[in-house]
């Protein structure tokens, strides 16, 4: 299994701080951004990460992370132009991809410490988790049977069919990148990765898991604050327990 973090995009909506640095490199408590997705990942049993960025901050990611030999691991770079959706993702790292399979997550997403666990549970096919939210109407939304069975996944919608929105973490096997380079781009101009995972689960090969532990989506200046904080009484609760 390998890793991939996407850290493109303009971040318009955390201006004027990302004016001056990328978003993933905004401060989450006492660490960059990016340090949450790279731990999920790491606690996945990942070794091999390749770390998407838009160019006019790319130094800065080399300078904060190096070869990834700080944390244990090894990091690949790619650079990406311009954000053309999620799914395009996989078209970029398909040379690092190389026929393994792959987990990609957000680099604004910033799950539970110990959630990265649930990567080594995928088996085949693909695997996304699935969260009860306030908005759905933001993110991709499932839509379950009366089972708890995933039937459909709308990205967005107006009229969302549940409140469960697909988090920023999926993991496919090796058909990813041929998969993800055969699909058009929706009205929006995006490689959607709703597309992507609709193939799977008409093919019926995509495990949806529903969870209720941490996760955010970084993104805005409220959920950046709430994440905050939530890390500063998760870091002080543990420092607490290794003092005892």
């Amino acid at each position: 299994m390998k890793g991939i973090i996407l850290a493109g995009g303009k971040a318009t909506r955390l201006r004027p701080l990302t004016l001056v640095t990328s978003k993933q490199l905004l401060p989450v408590y006492d660490k960059p951004m990016i340090y949450y997705p790279i731990n999920t990942l790491i606690q996945g049993g990942i070794k091999d990460i390749l770390i998407i960025i838009a160019p006019d901050y790319s130094g800065q990611f080399l300078n904060l992370l190096g070869d990834g030999s700080e944390f244990g691991v090894h990091f690949n770079y790619a650079i990406q132009k311009e954000p053309k959706g999620l799914a395009d993702a996989f078209i970029v790292g398909k040379n690092f991809i190389d026929g393994d399979d792959v987990t990609m997550i957000l680099g604004d997403n910033i799950f539970d410490p110990s959630f990265g666990s649930e990567i080594k549970s995928f088996d085949k096919g693909a695997m996304v988790f699935a969260k009860k939210v306030e908005d759905p109407e933001r993110f991709g939304v499932v839509e379950f049977d009366k089972d708890m069975k995933a039937i459909s996944i709308e990205e967005k919608p107006e009229n969302p069919k549940s409140n469960f929105a697909v988090v920023g973490l999926y993991c496919y096997d090796s058909r990813v990148t041929d998969f993800a380079s055969k699909l058009a781009p929706s009205p929006r101009g995006e490689i959607e990765i709703t597309d992507l995972n609709n193939i799977y689960l008409k093919n019926g090969e995509m495990k949806v898991n529903v969870f209720d532990s941490l996760w955010e989506d970084a993104g805005t200046f409220d959920s950046l604050l709430h994440v905050s904080n939530q890390m500063a009484e998760f870091t002080k609760l543990t420092e607490s327990k290794k003092l005892v």
